[in-house]
């Protein structure tokens, strides 16, 4: 004998997910780029939306093969989506292409939203191979997006690249040079240097308004700046202030990377999905 259907009362409109559009490139591995998104928000209760800005060929080690999405596509998508459900918030990964970027910052001009947009400036997979493609400075369109960002989040050789014109070592200068160019403010990770712990700092305009410490974690990671970027977009998406999006972020991402799977030849990939408090 089967058991009688029950019909779940119908939702409210608080009860539904807030929306998160993210644009970035495929990585078949899982590890970075669309998937870990998509992981990061769901995990996080957020729906995510996904316009994917490149195919890519890579593993857990490196990238090997990259091919950008044509620009009228990512424009279709952007449009489409956005027409049909209500975006919360943005995260953008990698953008492939100058034209890609350029799309993307007509879109956002378009629509000029208050609408918070974090951007991770993704030049190289974790392996080092670049992943921009196609005519143009990657540097130049990146740094034309910057308007577009309540966050840029940066690791240390990411920050140095976006501000050649800033000379030494004064990670509070670069980051300044960037507000000065449109971001709201600039959170710069320190996954990529060479130090005892893993320092983040949070930069607007006015200078450094945050810094976080934690251990540094044995072996490398796949997907990292990703999950980071992802998960304070999510919380912006919440309703989160940035600097407490900022914190959630981390404390999140700092689960992931201890728990990470070691599945492949390369780094291990951050465990995103599952109860994480």
């Amino acid at each position: 004998m089967t058991s009688p259907l029950v019909l779940s009362p119908p939702l409210r409109a608080e009860d539904l997910p807030p929306v998160l559009l993210c644009l970035g490139g495929h990585d078949p591995s899982g590890g970075a780029g669309i998937v870990a998104d998509v992981q990061t928000a769901t995990a996080l209760g957020v729906h995510p939306l996904s316009v994917v800005t490149a195919l890519t060929v890579q593993d857990s080690r490196n990238a090997v093969l990259v091919r950008a999405v044509p620009a009228a596509l990512i424009t279709a998508a952007l449009r489409r989506l956005d027409a049909d459900m209500p975006v919360r918030a943005v995260k953008v990964g990698l953008l492939a292409s100058p034209a890609a970027a350029r799309a993307f910052r007509l879109w956002w001009r378009a629509r000029r939203p208050r609408l918070p947009v974090v951007l991770d400036p993704v030049l190289r997979a974790s392996g080092g191979r670049g992943l921009w493609t196609g005519a143009g400075d990657p540097l130049a369109a990146l740094r034309a997006c910057l308007p577009s960002a309540a966050l840029l989040t940066p690791n240390h050789d990411e920050l140095v690249a976006l501000t050649p014109e800033i000379t030494g070592d004064d990670e509070e200068a670069r980051a300044r040079r960037l507000c000065s160019l449109g971001a709201g403010a600039v959170l710069v990770t320190g996954g990529d240097q060479p130090t005892p712990e893993v320092e983040s700092s949070l930069y607007d305009a006015g200078g450094r308004r945050g810094v976080w410490r934690s251990p540094r974690l044995a072996g490398a990671f796949h997907g990292s700046g990703c999950t980071l970027a992802s998960a304070v977009a999510s919380f912006l998406a919440h309703g989160y202030d940035l600097r407490a999006a900022v914190d959630e972020a981390l404390r999140f991402s700092a689960v992931a990377l201890a728990s990470a799977w070691p599945l492949g030849r390369g780094g291990a990939i951050p465990r995103r999905c599952g109860p994480w408090r």
